[in-house]
């Protein structure tokens, strides 16, 4: 174990320089230096609440629901951020300017030059370099109670999970049901892919090309999913802390972000090597592919932490 280093300067550069404790293979291992993530350039906070993060060619973005996450209050905003965090356009999409209607985004999904972006019982598309809104899709009459994360099949069809979940007027967590996860086809045609208790109010999805299937982590149980289209319910493929926010499949590796222990994971044939620790609130997680980095939106903290994977 030891504690991360800030590696170089930046706004909050102090708060990424200890977020908290990391650990290889073994606590005390000297091989556990190689397995270890370490802070990249900065952390940067932002305002609203910040829920998700997608890089693309070194920019970025970070989702904003600036309130209730149910509300429908059309104050929601799209950061485009650059790779080492720092904000190019604070609200580079935002709701009531432009025509554009955005209430609570959550997920965001990528495909060419579209942002696929989840919205309470709403999906909607933009563009990537614009900004401009292209698309949405209503799910309202299939029942969506709290749709979560999305990723894009490369058939073009999108795949959105439903936690099921809403608040009272204290902010306590009601969970109404029905756990679910919604297909939209290339022509819009809206479905339920999957559905039930054996999903465990699902949170994040991704989608694993070798495996040729869709990983799915659970925020209201311990379990780690797999679920091809087809399959009458998600099969365990590792059990874990439970909490689950975010996943990403990063070179054969499933990373995990989990609420119940701060942390974000690896996972490899089952087995967890917990990879960062002291991230309290670790949102829906992004991965850079070109510099092979993880990126945490830190709920309670209004942040956004990039860090530089072994």
């Amino acid at each position: 174990m030891c504690r991360p280093r800030a590696r170089g300067r930046g706004l909050q550069a102090d708060r990424a320089a200890r977020p908290g404790r990391l650990h290889g293979r073994g606590g005390h291992d000297p091989r556990a230096a190689r397995d270890r993530a370490e802070p990249a350039v900065r952390a940067v906070r932002l305002e609203g609440r910040d829920d998700r993060r997608v890089p693309r060619a070194g920019i970025g973005a970070a989702r904003h629901d600036n309130g209730s996450p149910l509300a429908k209050d059309n104050n929601g905003f799209i950061s485009r951020v650059k790779p080492d965090g720092a904000v190019e356009n604070l609200k580079f999409i935002e709701g009531g300017r432009n025509g554009i209607v955005l209430n609570a985004p959550k997920g965001l999904a990528l495909a060419g030059d579209t942002l696929w972006v989840a919205d309470i019982d709403v999906v909607r598309a933009f563009n990537a370099k614009t900004g401009a809104a292209i698309d949405s899709v209503s799910l309202s009459k299939l029942g969506a109670v709290f749709l979560n994360d999305l990723v894009v099949a490369p058939t073009g069809a999108i795949y959105i999970t439903d936690t099921g979940i809403r608040f009272d007027d204290v902010g306590n967590v009601l969970h109404p049901g029905p756990d679910r996860i919604f297909r939209i086809a290339p022509d819009r045609t809206v479905t339920v892919a999957v559905r039930g208790d054996t999903l465990g109010r699902p949170n994040g999805i991704a989608l694993d090309p070798v495996g040729k299937r869709f990983v799915i982590v659970e925020f209201g149980g311990r379990s780690i999913l797999a679920w091809k289209p087809g399959d009458r319910a998600p099969s365990v493929i590792a059990k874990g802390p439970g909490g689950f926010d975010g996943v990403v499949v990063a070179g054969g590796k499933i990373l995990v972000s989990s609420w119940t222990d701060s942390t974000v994971s690896s996972y490899e044939t089952g087995q967890e090597v917990k990879l960062i620790t002291g991230i309290a609130g670790p949102a829906d997680i992004g991965y850079d592919a070109k510099r092979n980095r993880v990126l945490i939106p830190v709920f309670p903290g209004n942040r956004v932490e990039v860090w530089q994977l072994p």
